[in-house]
């Protein structure tokens, strides 16, 4: 049976044809990729993709499948799913159904068979742009005037659309052949309140397995709410898109700040640095992958992390009370930065994520020190 044609256009006129899997229709979003070799799973579940196309650079992906243990949310938040060659037949004892399929479940457009290298080469020349994917419609210029028309992330609060609806308690996974013991501190659990912009799970597995016990609030909850929870620290969240239109968590957290230790992610960490005063802009075409480098500057090690954002913080619009504490070895853009004097510390990339795979675990043996 002849597989169905897809297309993807991109705002500059360009046009790629290929295979469809996964479910059919058609979408938009911001087209970006990815350098890891594995991981696709947690890619697809992280909702800091809301809103964006993903393609992946390593040429074959699928070939362990998906299961329901890899997950970093409920569901994927991807907009669209882009590979060279997708593996039809999975080869993994853990596997529960192969990536078409859990697309198709999960209603994510994916195209195969396009030369990624070429659409890669053009995305860091030119930058990241919008996109259609479709296998409805093939008409290439149809599709490149509504990638026209498409609204970019500057400007979109899409933390609100993949934050949860309301507050509950973390409870850690018993279940799971090949979930991590959970460590057993002589001293008393910390309660964290994890302000939640579309967290990936991992985090909370790990502040849960570094002695915490954790309440997740929605990302617009007020410093009231989280302040009548008695916590003994704030966690900020990772969370899709631009952090300037989410001046609500800003305000929040200026109340927050000087009160409780304060850590955060990715998201969590511009937010928390625009409302200490510094700026965020946005990235020719981000850093997504699971190999970049990063200096400690405080250690003057390097830890290889894993990473996923379109948008930075400035590193000269620091203020003076703001320690720049970790830099991206390739483009020496920020990647942390602790206050001089407050419990206060965030890091732009994910050490949750494993990379190094321990190279950046000791932020969270810091957040639980730093609470007492």
């Amino acid at each position: 049976m002849a597989q169905a044609i897809a297309k993807l256009a991109l705002e500059d006129g360009s046009v790629f044809t290929g295979r469809a899997f996964g479910a059919s229709g058609e979408t938009f979003g911001e087209v970006c990729f990815n350098t890891s070799m594995t991981g696709y799973q947690e890619v697809l579940t992280d909702p800091s993709y809301k809103g964006q196309i993903v393609a992946m650079t390593y040429p074959l992906i699928g070939n362990y499948g998906t299961n329901s243990e890899d997950c970093e949310s409920r569901k994927p938040h991807v907009e669209g799913f882009i590979v060279r060659e997708l593996t039809r037949i999975p080869s993994n004892f853990r596997s529960s159904s192969s990536l078409s399929d859990y697309l198709a479940e999960n209603g994510i457009i994916g195209i195969e068979g396009i030369d990624t290298r070429a659409l890669v080469r053009r995305l860091r020349v030119r930058g990241a742009m919008t996109g259609v994917l479709s296998t409805s419609n093939l008409d290439d210029a149809s599709l490149v005037a509504k990638a026209r028309k498409s609204p970019t992330l500057v400007g979109r609060d899409l933390a609100k659309t993949v934050m949860p609806g309301q507050s509950f308690k973390w409870q850690p996974e018993t279940n799971s052949p090949f979930a991590t013991p959970q460590v057993q501190s002589e001293s008393r659990r910390h309660h964290v309140v994890a302000m939640d912009f579309g967290m990936k799970w991992n985090i909370l597995r790990c502040l849960s397995q570094s002695g915490c016990d954790v309440t997740v609030v929605p990302g617009s909850a007020s410093a009231k709410q989280i302040l009548d929870l008695n916590p003994d620290g704030i966690f900020v969240s990772n969370g899709p898109g631009d952090p300037e239109p989410l001046t609500y968590a800003v305000d929040t957290l200026r109340h927050l700040i000087g009160q409780k230790p304060i850590f955060g992610i990715c998201l969590g960490h511009q937010l928390l640095s625009v409302a200490l005063g510094a700026k965020t802009f946005k990235l020719k075409f981000g850093h997504r992958g699971s190999n970049q480098p990063v200096l400690n500057k405080r250690s003057q090690r390097v830890e290889i992390t894993t990473q996923n954002h379109g948008f930075s913080v400035s590193t000269e619009s620091l203020p003076a009370e703001l320690d720049a504490t970790h830099f991206n070895l390739n483009d020496q853009t920020l990647e942390g930065m602790r206050h001089r004097e407050l419990p206060v510390f965030s890091v732009q990339y994910h050490p949750e994520a494993s990379a190094g795979p321990h190279d950046s675990m000791y932020l969270f043996d810091e957040f639980r020190t730093m609470m007492g």
